[in-house]
């Protein structure tokens, strides 16, 4: 890559309505797990005016109470006046949740491949739908992401911050952020244009508004190497963000796939994340994806690196692994990919294992990024047993 290029991602805070619905999913499989570790969850939220709708399919021996963990995320995130235009004390909680389809659970509970024998080590159950999943890893930042979507998180977590400790106490729950940095020959060299904007109260000014966002959100975010001193700003461009989360917009989960991995810088295979148990390869094969990246760039072998891996249903090993250094590789991408499908096993059964994800984990994760969350000690981030594969694989 050589030359001027500006690049653009975006995140949003935990009270956008997509993100609501992200996080209120989430929470139902944490639970769902902590009772039952062997749960079967597909499940998604919808939320609009005065109302919450959770619906899909789950399978599970736990007792949850769902109307319950919606309120009690709502009113975490900072839903809980009324004043705000949604309240998780208040508004309706509609429950649709049916068990998981019988058709889908003979491939998943024992693959095509165990039931040619080809199996015999435990690890039998098949991928829980077809699909191709991706993930990246570059030098760019400490954690291995691509600094614009991590500098975009970063604002979105302190716009949530600042809101929650009452430094700017004039703030509601809902918000955007979008970063633009500059590159000049594959590097970034500086912060070209930041935008924010925050649902707020009525009786704020637009220019109080203005000055204490950039002064409390925006500049202490920005490594003074990237600030340049000619950062185009822009908070609250309309002039006015009174009107909020579910009561401005409805949400949905799944609808922010590009927020919660590379924010555009890699490709996606389409499938979401949040709600799903981790037989879902939409979810787990997307953290093996990332993981098998960021070895591959933090061993050296690359400065950047996309990792595809694609499955068929009931069937337990990818048909395909592929893997891109966009001309960066020290070896050809071709013998990496080989390299990874020799040693990291892909199986869906063999990812749960060796993260361990029939955990808890997945509430905090439903906000600010799946991916570069070195913070929550993601096991995809802190595996670095690849690495050192590759290693002696190529020595």
């Amino acid at each position: 890559m050589s030359g001027i290029m500006y690049f653009t991602s975006e995140s949003v805070t935990e009270g956008h309505p997509d993100k609501i619905c992200d996080s209120i999913s989430d929470a139902i499989l944490d639970e769902l797990l902590r009772q039952d570790p062997m749960s079967r969850v597909a499940c998604e939220t919808t939320a609009t005016t005065g109302l919450i709708t959770i619906m899909g399919e789950i399978t599970t021996k736990a007792s949850v109470d769902y109307q319950k963990i919606a309120r009690q995320k709502i009113c975490e995130i900072g839903y809980n006046n009324a004043q705000f235009g949604f309240d998780g004390n208040t508004c309706a909680v509609l429950n649709l949740i049916h068990q998981q389809s019988p058709d889908i659970a003979i491939g998943v509970d024992l693959a095509l491949e165990a039931r040619n024998g080809e199996i015999s080590d435990g690890l039998d159950n098949g991928a829980g739908d077809q699909g191709m999943m991706f993930g990246y890893a570059c030098n760019d930042t400490p954690e291995l992401m691509p600094l614009p979507i991590s500098l975009a998180h970063r604002m979105a977590k302190r716009l949530t911050e600042v809101r929650k400790k009452r430094i700017l106490p004039y703030l509601r729950p809902d918000g955007k952020t979008q970063v633009t940095v500059m590159y000049e020959d594959g590097r970034p060299v500086k912060v070209d244009t930041v935008v924010v904007s925050s649902q707020h109260s009525e009786d704020v000014s637009i220019e109080r508004l203005r000055n204490e966002i950039t002064e409390n959100v925006i500049l202490p975010v920005i490594p003074s190497s990237l600030n340049h001193g000619d950062i185009k700003i822009f908070v609250n461009p309309t002039g006015r963000f009174v009107m909020g989360g579910p009561a401005a917009d409805s949400g949905l989960t799944g609808r922010k796939i590009i927020v919660d991995t590379y924010g555009g810088w890699s490709r996606h295979g389409g499938g979401s994340f949040s709600g799903k148990d981790p037989t879902k390869v939409d979810r787990t094969s997307a953290y093996a994806a990332r993981c098998a990246a960021k070895n591959i760039v933090a061993s050296g072998f690359a400065e950047k690196c996309e990792v595809q891996i694609a499955y068929a249903i009931g069937v337990a090993k990818p048909v395909s692994v592929m893997v891109d250094t966009f001309g960066t590789g020290k070896q050809p991408d071709d013998k990496l990919a080989a390299a990874v499908s020799e040693l990291f096993d892909l199986r869906p059964a063999a990812i749960i294992k060796r993260f361990d994800l029939r955990r808890p984990i997945y509430s905090g994760l439903a906000a600010y990024g799946q991916m570069g969350r070195e913070e929550l000690s993601s096991p995809w981030e802190i595996d670095m047993e690849l690495a050192e594969k590759l290693s002696g694989y190529f020595s």
